[in-house]
């Protein structure tokens, strides 16, 4: 099985006639996810390579049945975007916009949680969620994504979202469903929310987490863990040798004195029974031995 998405997900794009909207929309589609429709509201009644263009989410949901959203729309319009999905019924938003002023950012989470509470956020500024072989929403290449499981990837950095797939699909470990999350300091999708659908997925029978610096999700992670995960976590935390203060890739990773290091959270991971690694070849390493384990 695969986790919030499946090959049956069906996938408009808001922001399609864009230019990025248009490249990863189109890529989304020829990798198999059913990409059914886009949004512009000056466009509508256009196509993009096939694909219709409709004035509203509303009347993209009428027409095409559509259950989620990508949102490539700029950061002066992706919230507005993001509760107009939720307002047409869309029960699973993804958002790559980065930019987004974390004021913004908290009032759409709290308004989606007190009026939407059936509507997932993915984002914003993440690189989306694949489930190899069935559906691709966001930027992740699909070319580097096995079929078939058995495990599950979470994680906050982009970039070693991409590079956890490549490790695990260069050694034949296939993957149920890799989530990124994004490193915002308001992410709409937290991990323990992925580790929860991940212990319920019966097809995902270890997990990958890959944390940063910053924040305390990953503490926080590690009690859901330790009360909760009854399937092996291998987890990776960048930013060891980040100093205090400093400000690593966005937002959400930076220290404040001896909080939201690197080694707090590994030492919490460490201390919940995560097997936690000093690096990400090391993490694909370790998760190739136990599943072979398995």
């Amino acid at each position: 099985m695969s986790i919030f998405v499946d090959e049956n997900t069906k996938v408009i794009v808001q922001g399609l006639t864009g230019g990025q909207g248009r490249f990863h929309g189109v890529r989304n589609r020829d990798y198999g996810t059913k990409v059914v429709g886009g949004v512009s509201p000056k466009k509508a009644g256009t196509d993009v390579e096939g694909i219709p263009v409709f004035a509203s989410v509303a009347d993209a949901v009428t027409e095409t049945g559509a259950t989620a959203s990508f949102v490539v729309v700029p950061p002066a319009g992706a919230t507005a975007a993001i509760l107009e999905a939720a307002e047409a019924g869309i029960e699973f938003i993804v958002c790559i916009t980065e930019g987004i002023p974390a004021h913004d950012e908290a009032k759409c989470f709290n308004t989606l949680k007190k009026h939407f509470p059936n509507t997932r956020l993915l984002g914003p500024n993440c690189p989306g969620i694949i489930s190899p072989g069935k559906c691709n929403i966001g930027i992740t290449s699909g070319d580097i994504a096995l079929p078939g499981g058995p495990v599950g990837i979470v994680s906050r950095s982009g970039t070693l979202t991409y590079q956890a797939l490549h490790e695990l699909t260069q050694a034949g470990i296939g993957q149920t469903t890799c989530v990124g999350i994004g490193g915002d300091p308001v992410p709409g999708t937290n991990f323990i929310d992925c580790l929860e659908a991940f212990e319920a997925d019966p097809e995902t029978k270890a997990v990958m987490m890959i944390g940063e610096i910053g924040g305390s999700e990953e503490e926080r992670a590690a009690e859901y863990i330790k009360a909760h995960m009854t399937k092996p976590v291998v987890s990776y935390v960048a930013g060891v040798t980040a100093p205090p203060g400093k400000k690593m890739g966005h937002a959400g990773a930076i220290i404040s004195g001896s909080q939201g290091t690197a080694q707090a959270k590994m030492e919490a991971l460490s201390a919940a029974g995560v097997s936690v690694c000093l690096n990400p070849t090391e993490a694909g390493s370790k998760m190739v031995e136990i599943v072979k384990g398995l």
